[in-house]
């Protein structure tokens, strides 16, 4: 049977947590699905929830003024959405649009805060799995720059 502590424990971003950390996590998370095209959130707004994805691909964007939406970032199953709930103001940075229809799990983040404070350990397990995205996706930034900026020669 699909619970969402099994989902929780078996995706990448949680694995090898401990067994009392999923169920904490399991506190603070619901089922959540987005229609193809339809902002999961935007810019500027509140950042009270990730998401764990299950199915679909999010594309995240960034606006500029006078030009179509830059994707900056294509998520898809197994990925992770959302890490300015971590960080004051609690703001999103940026704008993610369901690409095709999306199933996740969305994890409160408020809720998650308080457990974090609450327990410490969970708090640094939390960070540290964090930190390992927010790396990953600056170094494919950094990546992507050097391939539109670099001197052609």
């Amino acid at each position: 049977m699909e619970t969402l502590e099994r989902i929780i424990a078996e995706h990448p971003f949680f694995h090898g947590l401990d067994k009392d950390f999923i169920a904490l996590m399991v506190s603070c998370a619901s089922n959540v699905r987005f229609e193809a095209g339809t902002y999961i959130l935007k810019e500027g707004d509140p950042a009270n929830t990730f998401y764990l994805i299950r199915e679909g691909k999010v594309a995240v964007e960034v606006f500029a003024p006078q030009h179509k939406p830059i994707i900056v970032a294509t998520l898809s199953v197994g990925e992770i959405l959302g890490w300015s709930w971590l960080l004051p103001p609690f703001q999103w940075k940026f704008h993610a649009r369901a690409v095709d229809d999306v199933r996740a799990i969305a994890l409160d983040g408020k809720c998650l805060r308080t457990k974090c404070e609450e327990n410490h350990d969970l708090g640094y397990e939390v960070l540290k799995r964090f930190v390992q995205i927010m790396e990953q996706r600056l170094e494919a930034t950094r990546l992507q720059l050097i391939d539109v900026y670099a001197v052609k020669r």
